[in-house]
């Protein structure tokens, strides 16, 4: 990993039904993100929040979509932002904001890896696969859409900018999913997209699933972008998310995910999405997500003080 970290806040709730999100990117600053990365080692540079490029009045077809203009404009802004960063050489880190920030980041490193001759690789840590197009969506709910959109499925032409690299479904692995409508399953198996949902944890572990994933992205030299979302997390430990949904990850679980890359070596860029301050429990969720990126970044289990509660 390079050791200079970019925080780019990405304040954007205009992909949910529920407000909040907005205030998530400076929740996590207020966790005391950029100090406790600069405590491992790392030279942290917090660009402070992006802003969504003005957009003309957009319409769709599918009556129930909301919020597309900002949302494309959001994206576009996210994506030139994160592509400058690392392109710099740094490791870009984007606080959301709801998951719809993913299809400027994500399109943002894939930009990025084809220029290095690189194959981009996705790490989905996330209740839902988010794997709806534009045709499909029956909520409108755009942050449901980013996965669908940065692997090149169709309907977004005309809509959102169109992408100079696509990521591979092959190379999308998604890791704690239990939230899945029809449309998506049948998608996904037909895409061949790798999905762990909870049972999968459950039965296997997660180092018997993650391991093989990140050992293809070393054996191809890909760059790994992990997209972190609060509801990855079993609400009980994790309410601060308007997209609940009981059995997630447990406290244990998540730091392995992230000590597993860590050790790897392999993470490119990341995204910490769907806080909603407006949620939490006297900052628990945001202090919870600050821990899980310091694991990824280098903290120990052993460098963990006992809390007083």
């Amino acid at each position: 990993m390079t050791s200079t970290l970019s925080l780019i806040g990405a304040p954007v709730e205009t992909g949910a039904s529920q407000a909040g999100c907005l205030m998530g990117p400076d929740a996590l600053r207020t966790a005391g993100i950029a100090g406790v990365l600069g405590e491992l080692g790392y030279a942290v540079d917090d660009r402070g929040n992006a802003r969504a490029a003005a957009q003309q009045a957009m319409v769709h077809a599918n009556p129930a979509i909301h919020d597309l203009q900002e949302t494309v404009g959001w994206t576009k802004s996210i994506n030139e932002l994160g592509y400058q960063c690392a392109s710099e050489g740094h490791l870009p880190i984007f606080l959301g904001g709801d998951h719809s920030i993913s299809m400027g980041s994500v399109s943002a490193m894939a930009r990025v890896a084809q220029e290095q001759g690189r194959e981009q690789f996705v790490l989905w840590l996330d209740a839902h696969p988010d794997y709806h197009t534009l045709e499909s969506t029956s909520s409108g709910n755009l942050h449901g859409t980013p996965v669908a959109y940065v692997t090149g499925q169709p309907g977004f032409d005309g809509a959102f900018p169109p992408l100079p690299a696509v990521v591979n479904t092959h190379n999308v692995c998604m890791f704690g999913i239990r939230s899945v409508d029809q449309h998506e399953r049948t998608a996904l198996t037909r895409d061949g997209v790798t999905v762990h949902d909870m049972r999968a944890i459950d039965e296997f572990g997660v180092p018997t699933l993650l391991t093989p994933f990140l050992e293809r992205v070393k054996s191809t030299g890909g760059a790994l972008h992990v997209s972190l979302d609060v509801d990855f997390l079993d609400p009980g430990i994790a309410p601060a998310v308007g997209t609940t949904v009981p059995g997630g990850a447990t406290f244990r679980e998540a730091h392995l995910v992230m000590e597993m890359l860590h050790d790897s070596a392999l993470v490119t860029s990341l995204d910490v999405v769907e806080l909603n301050p407006f949620l939490d429990e006297r900052g628990k969720t945001a202090s919870l997500m600050v821990d899980l990126v310091a694991s990824l970044f280098g903290k120990r289990v052993m460098d963990r003080p006992t809390r007083r509660y």
